[in-house]
This record gives structure tokens, sequence and C-alpha cells, in this order.
């Protein structure tokens, strides 16, 4: 797969893959065995560019996503970038589903994640480390200021935030440089777009989650559709409810009509169309499925041209569509 490089030197492969699922929010987990597979058969796709957190588990084992990254790529860690995540923990007492998120980057927190992340991972180091949500009692300039002291004492390289605005943004990246951004982006939530020229100017890269807007940009999924409310938080997400498949019946057009164009499928034109707006943006949908890798693989080699992006963009601008799952509630 060919690569790209996120911030000034972060090299990573196109397309990520996002471990979330494998243990958590899309149903059922997946076992060990299976799961420590399917992430060894996306190395060997070309995938370099692997990312979990550290709250990507179960109510019984909330930390085990990193564990199953961990023993998965023990033996190609030299060759691949691993990214996980700091600052936030479900209130699993709240009874809520999804489970709300409480936000804590306070150092002394941040100094005890990095340590049981490095542990899980079994890593010296951790190539790009996320600061899951912006806490609103931490100020910007005390997390980075952590990030720099974690960058001296060699157990981070890069760092970076999710969900980031412009102004905690610059803020934090005053103190110390941020490689990346990771916030969700598709062609059903491009409010993030306003923040390209900054990370144009400051040259930050943008690592886009949920890029099929949660699978449903596939166009696998009709009316009827069942999740299990207790494990699978698509139960709960409104693009996926009998009425959204129908207002957005134009969007699915658009993009089988473009995947035949390109002999390509729908999912794959999805990710092309971030993929040729700007060569910092490096998607990572997560799947559970070997040919669903393979399938996002191969949007790292569609092109489409400016013309085309452009036409895309013009379509989706005066389009009918769906509300679209678009966060976690944070807990009060």
């Amino acid at each position: 797969m060919e690569t790209r490089i996120l911030g000034k030197d972060l090299t990573v492969s196109a397309v990520g893959l996002g471990c979330m699922g494998f243990s958590h929010a899309y149903g059922a987990p997946t076992s060990e065995k299976e799961a420590i597979r399917l992430l060894r058969r996306a190395f060997d796709l070309g995938y370099t560019f692997f990312d979990t957190a550290e709250i990507y588990g179960t109510a019984d084992d909330p930390h085990v996503n990193e564990e199953l990254v961990g023993k998965a790529l023990a033996d190609v860690k030299q060759h691949v970038v691993i990214a996980t995540k700091f600052g936030l923990r479900f209130d699993r007492d709240s009874g809520k589903v999804p489970l709300p998120l409480v936000p804590d980057s306070r150092p002394e927190t941040i100094r005890r994640s990095v340590e049981g992340s490095l542990k899980r991972l079994g890593v010296d180091h951790i190539d790009l480390y996320f600061q899951h949500r912006m806490d609103p009692t931490v100020e910007p300039e005390e997390v980075a200021g952590v990030m720099a002291d974690l960058i001296k004492e060699g157990k981070i390289t890069h760092w970076g935030i999710s969900e980031a605005t412009e102004d905690y943004l610059r803020r934090a990246n005053g103190v110390c440089p941020v490689t990346a951004v990771q916030n969700r982006y598709s062609m059903m939530a491009r409010h993030y777009e306003s923040l390209f020229p900054v990370l144009e100017e400051l040259e930050i890269g943008f690592v886009a989650f949920s890029p099929m807007a949660n699978g449903f940009l596939t166009g696998k999924y009709g009316k009827g559709q069942q999740f299990d409310p207790q494990t699978d938080y698509r139960a709960f997400m409104p693009q996926f409810t009998d009425e959204a498949v129908s207002e957005n019946a134009a969007l699915l057009k658009l993009l089988y009509d473009m995947a035949a164009e390109k002999k390509a499928t729908p999912a794959q034109i999805s990710l092309a169309w971030m993929l040729c707006k700007k060569n910092w943006i490096v998607p990572i949908p997560g799947t559970r499925k070997e040919e669903r890798m393979a399938e996002n693989a191969g949007a790292a080699g569609i092109v489409l041209s400016g013309d085309e992006v452009n036409a895309l963009n013009e379509a989706l601008d005066h389009m009918k569509m769906s509300a679209v799952f678009g966060g976690t509630a944070f807990s009060k």
C-alpha cells in the first residue's frame, strides 16, 4: 500500500486500521485468536497504521483492545505505527447505552495511562499518542507540556488530539508540535472541513475516524436491519433507521454510480473521496472481515481527479441526508 506522512515525519499506510470494533461497540467481541489473526492479516495486506485506545474494551476487560494489538503485532512492531489514546473513561455506573464518556486529562492520569499502554502494547515507546477528547478542566498548554515531557523521556514519539477545535489545537501546538488530529469525517459528517486550512498552515495530519459513517456508506445496510442494543452502538445511530435508508437513497446512488464508473465499491469511493482531497488525510476504517480489509486497502489505489472530487462535493452540498451519529454523549 502507498504511504502518507502525518505531520512532518510520521510515515503511515495511506489507509489505517481502526481496531476498536474487535472488542467494543460493534457487537459481541471477536475471540482473541480470530482478532489476532485478522490484525496480522491486515499487516500482510499492507496496513502499517493501527489505531487503538486504552478504553476500547468490555466492562470485564476495558483494556483488551490494546492487549490484542500488542500480541498481534509483537514481532513486526518495528515495521508499524501504533496509535493509542488517553484521557477518557466510561461512566459504567450511569446505566446508559451507549456508555457516557468522562474526560480526564490531568497530568497524573496521563502518566498512569501511558505506563499502562506501554505495558499492554508490549512496546518501549508509543508512536502516536492521542488525547482522546478535550478535558474542559485542563488547559491545552498543560496537556501539551506533559506530551513534551513524554517525548523527552522517550515514552512517545508523536502526539495528537481527537475531536480537536482550532483554538485548542493552536494553543496546544504552540507548546508541543502536534502531529495529527483524529476527528470524525465522512461524506455524511463534514463539519471539520473548516479545520483544513489550519492543518495545512501548521503541517498537521488528519486521521479520519468513522470514514464510512459507521459502515453505512458501504451500502450494505438496508431497511429492517437489526443490531443488538446491548453490544452494538449502531442500534442507536440515526443513519441505520428505516427512514434514514429512504432519506439517503440519493447519497447511496451517488456512491454506486461512481463505483460503477471506477470499477470499485461504494466503500472504496467513500474512502477515495477523502484520500484524493488532501495527501495528509488518512482514514482508519474498522472491520472484522478479511475481505473488507482488502477492499478498504484497495481504496488507496483509486484515483479521483480534482474535478471528480469537486463534483462529489457539490452533490453532497445539495443533497438531502438523514442525521448521522456524531459522537457519544459526555457525562456531566
